[in-house]
């Protein structure tokens, strides 16, 4: 087997993917050799020591996709280090970010006991109702566009993660 981190990613808008590449990319910066791919597009795991999942809430469940992804695989899954960044509020609300714990344990639960990450960390989401098609787009236009997302505390997060993924490397 070699010793690649896959890092996964589902996403709607591709914001998910562009923090799923910031992960990847700090990652490849600790010595980690790093895939990205969309969940959709991973047809095994015998080259991969490790999996990222990146996905977003949405109406208070994991992306439909991260959670196909996670049953799809999950006797593979269940054999080596996950790790799950869940992008959640796009603002900074305290209620939201409370909810957002809450919807992510309630999803983990479901996947109780063989799911078991062994990080995972909730980030600010980004919105942009300009990417919405019909008739979402008529409906939440006039939400205003936000990015909440905070990439020192993405890079932090992922920076940790490496130093929990390399004992994988030395047996």
């Amino acid at each position: 087997m070699e010793h690649l981190v896959l890092v996964a990613y589902a996403t709607k808008y591709g914001s998910t993917e562009e923090t799923a590449r910031i992960v990847a990319a700090v990652l490849h910066a600790n010595g980690l050799p790093v895939d990205v791919c969309a969940v959709n597009d991973v047809r095994g795991f015998v080259h991969y020591s490790a999996v990222v999942l990146c996905g977003a809430l949405y109406m208070g469940r994991l992306h439909r996709n991260a959670r196909r992804f996670l049953l799809a695989w999950r006797e593979q899954l269940s054999r080596i280090p996950v790790a799950l960044l869940v992008a959640g509020p796009v603002n900074m609300d305290p209620k939201d970010w409370a909810g957002a714990e809450q919807q992510l344990n309630k999803e983990l639960a479901r996947l109780d006991p063989w799911f078991l990450p062994i990080d995972q960390k909730i980030v600010g989401g980004k919105w942009d109702p300009a990417k919405l098609r019909f008739p979402l787009s008529l409906i939440l236009r006039k939400i205003p566009a936000n990015d909440a997302r905070d990439w020192a505390a993405i890079r932090a997060w992922a920076n940790n993660l490496a130093g929990k993924l390399q004992p994988a490397w030395a047996t």
